[in-house]
């Protein structure tokens, strides 16, 4: 490259831990600057029906509370929120170091279903086969892109990077741009992993909202 830096084709694919200093676990918690209490509960408890597990006040700024949602597998996702800040649902702009979406998992048993529910309550989705994964795209009450991302394959979760890194290998090898499912369907079989397929609607290929 011009300016010198390695491009993301010259680094490794691979499952393997790094040689670093550390590994982390999981993600812990993810914390946003959210608006005001009300709207927020409203979205994450009451659309995506994420439990409310804590409220204090922000350690660093007690003007500001904390709320701590359960996104279901115990990573955590909480909001600096304030009564005098207004939600503003104009799409985000965004810019480096800022969050472009955040995907949370759903039960692909329960897609239909969840899909069904944001329609009773006019709450707009767009929907896109990703080829290895199925999503809906939405926005929260401050405009932030919401995936609601489930999987294709009922694959145990600590095989999962091993079977998209194979997956990223085999897809390289046939010269194409993007892993399709069949590059997933091959890794699973190349791994000896038997993982049952969801079935799922079909949906258009694409960008996102």
């Amino acid at each position: 490259m011009s300016n010198g830096r390695r491009s993301a084709d010259d680094y490794e694919i691979t499952p393997d831990l790094p040689d670093s200093a550390l590994h982390t676990t999981g993600t812990d918690h993810i914390t946003l600057i959210g608006s005001n209490a009300e709207d927020t509960i409203e979205f994450y408890r009451d659309v995506l029906g994420m439990p409310l597990v804590l409220r204090q006040p922000n350690l660093d700024d007690p003007s500001q509370t904390h709320l701590f949602f359960d996104s279901g597998d115990g990573g955590i996702v909480t909001f600096f929120v304030n009564e005098d800040r207004d939600s503003d649902p104009r799409p985000q702009r965004t810019g480096i170091g800022a969050v472009h979406h955040i995907s949370f998992s759903i039960d692909p048993e329960r897609f239909v279903e969840i899909k069904e529910s944001l329609d009773a309550i006019g709450h707009g989705y767009n929907e896109f086969d990703r080829g290895i994964f199925h999503s809906l795209y939405t926005r929260d009450h401050n405009g932030l892109t919401i995936e609601l991302s489930t999987d294709k394959w009922a694959i145990p979760d600590d095989r999962r990077g091993e079977v998209l890194a194979t997956a990223q290998r085999l897809r390289e090898e046939e010269g194409v741009d993007f892993a399709e499912e069949r590059h997933v369907d091959a890794a699973l079989e190349e791994l000896g992993i038997d993982a049952d397929k969801y079935e799922l609607p079909d949906a258009p290929t694409g960008a996102g909202i």
